[in-house]
């Protein structure tokens, strides 16, 4: 085996979460540590499409809904909301939709100088086109707050292929990457790995290898992933099992 073959994206990749994302909000408990509103505005930029989801699927119109997502997260990066917190549901996607939820039902918070933003730079989610991500959605009849967890699972899983694929590229290996991906599932495309192998310019063999490693590197990020929407080590699991269960019914 040749020395770059030797190579993983593991290595490439690791990291020791320490302190997570969200362990970080909670502990400052409110908006004035750096470290903390930092924090929260990387989750909430990860994970905003949910909730334009909800709200949408609510009722809510669409130019409605992109101020309310808007003045939501003004409202949560500059006011205590976090302080109040509990610390016994400390997951990031409880919490979010809990606190979103309180802010729709409060029309004095609507109409707020935290509305559209308050002048403060946030999510652009005109430029990511939040509407016609939505009008391209497969029809569902999903409650709202379904339909949330399985945009959040959605989200989860989108960040953690982009960090694969960032990995990857880094090791030129981004065509590679594009291949594998198909089989991430467990899945096999007509011709089995031999064709699989043969389009990555591999051997079979060699090909079962990077299949597995990038498959280990996949369970490795997704748990670290989760690790950062979570308040206790404890959690991770039980959060896991919830979002593996929501893609296996998307379909549902």
């Amino acid at each position: 085996m040749a020395a770059d073959e030797q190579v993983s994206p593991v290595a490439v990749g690791a990291r020791i979460f320490g302190t997570t994302r969200w362990t970080v909000v909670l502990q400052a408990g409110g908006p004035t540590s750096g470290g903390s509103v930092r924090a929260l505005e990387q989750l909430c930029r990860s994970y905003w499409y949910p909730l334009y989801s909800f709200a949408r699927r609510s009722g809510v119109p669409a130019h409605d809904a992109e101020d309310l997502t808007q003045s939501f997260f003004a409202y949560l990066l500059e006011k205590d909301t976090i302080a109040r917190a509990d610390r016994k549901r400390g997951r990031f996607r409880n919490f979010l939709l809990a606190a979103f939820r309180n802010f729709q039902a409060n029309d004095r918070a609507r109409n707020s100088a935290a509305k559209r933003g308050g002048g403060r730079p946030i999510l652009s989610l005109e430029e990511q086109r939040a509407e016609a991500r939505y009008r391209h959605e497969p029809q569902t009849n999903l409650t709202p707050e379904k339909l949330y967890d399985q945009k959040w699972a959605a989200s989860l899983l989108d960040q953690i292929m982009q960090t694969m694929q960032a990995e990857y590229i880094a090791l030129g290996k981004g065509p590679l990457f594009e291949i594998l991906r198909e089989v991430i599932w467990g899945g096999r495309q007509e011709g089995g790995y031999d064709l699989l192998a043969r389009n990555a310019g591999m051997s079979e063999g060699a090909f079962k290898v990077a299949v597995h490693r990038l498959r280990t590197r996949f369970r490795e990020c997704l748990r670290q992933e989760v690790a950062q929407t979570v308040a206790t080590p404890g959690e991770v699991d039980d959060e896991l099992r919830h979002l593996l269960s929501v893609v296996a019914n998307q379909s549902e």
